[in-house]
């Protein structure tokens, strides 16, 4: 039988050419399975490349899982395990197994924290405290407005092409995860900064909208990465010293809220967002203190 880190290996090949899973999912996922393989190895007193499947079983599983509690939160337990149950789910299928030792482990019970969100207000200062004067600034300001505006990931920001945006038809192209590919709205206000960063770009690079490369660009010219989106993004909420920390998801939950509480229709806003699961979305049905108690001083007939 083949090596369990081999079979590691086949399982995460699989994930990327039948899955269609992104290249840091993967990645991910590869962590975690290696993870309980070396400490699993450590334990039984083997060699890494030596380590039978059938030892790890139920026992090792739980074991692994006592051991993760001593430096990780019940979210990253969880989602570690649901790469170990994966992992298990594969080789019956392939049949190396006969069943999953994962099957019957529980999840950690955690609780499901509310997404982190800037107020309209602030949001909108947010957006409008980007000078628009220089290139940089014009681009800042595109991909601050984009991300709000279609509520994206940071990777579906970043791996857009220019022909993926329609600006006569105010919708763009997006790829999210699993590349599974979604068009969706994108406001005026959002189109109309983008539209002056690759005007500017036009101007001073060269740079124009028929060349279908990377939408928005680095000093290079080459493709914007996430962890420079999340610098930028740092940068302009530093200056305009918001109430809460703000990272590139934030924006995507500001969008989810801001239109749930303006009753936008959850099912709708689960296709914007691009979630398979409507339970994913229905995260984002929170509400203020200053709306519920709005909502009560109307509503109730007797305060």
């Amino acid at each position: 039988m083949s090596s369990v880190i081999s079979l590691v290996r086949h399982f995460i090949e699989a994930l990327s050419s039948e899955k269609g899973y992104s290249a840091n999912t993967c990645r991910a996922y590869a962590h975690d399975l290696e993870e309980f393989v070396s400490l699993s190895a450590v334990f039984l007193e083997k060699e890494l490349q030596d380590v039978p499947i059938e030892l790890l079983d139920a026992l090792a599983i739980r074991r692994h899982i006592g051991y993760l509690y001593k430096s990780n939160t019940k979210t990253s337990i969880g989602r570690k395990l649901s790469a170990i149950r994966s992992f298990f789910r594969f080789l019956v299928r392939q049949d190396i197994l006969d069943e999953s030792p994962a099957e019957m482990i529980p999840n950690p019970r955690t609780e499901s924290p509310i997404p982190v969100f800037l107020p309209i207000d602030e949001m909108f200062r947010l957006l409008d405290s980007v000078p628009a004067d220089s290139l940089s600034g014009q681009r800042d300001r595109a991909i601050l407005e984009m991300l709000y505006s279609a509520g994206l990931r940071v990777s579906e920001l970043t791996s857009m092409n220019v022909h993926d945006v329609n600006f006569d038809q105010f919708v763009i192209r997006v790829c999210g995860k699993g590349n599974k590919q979604r068009i969706t709205p994108v406001g005026k206000k959002a189109l109309a900064a983008l539209k002056a960063y690759r005007e500017c770009l036009v101007r001073q690079a060269g740079i124009g909208f028929h060349e279908n490369g990377p939408l928005f660009l680095n000093l290079r010219n080459g493709r914007l990465t996430s962890r420079s989106v999340a610098r930028i993004l740092d940068k302009w909420a530093l200056k305009c010293n918001l109430s809460i920390p703000v990272f590139p998801h934030a924006m995507r939950h500001s969008f989810a809220t801001h239109l749930l509480d303006s009753g936008a229709d959850l099912r709708i806003v689960q296709e914007l967002l691009g979630h398979k699961r409507l339970s994913t979305t229905q995260k984002y049905t929170h509400v203020s203190m200053d709306k519920l108690m709005e909502t009560y001083d109307k509503a109730h007939p007797r305060k």
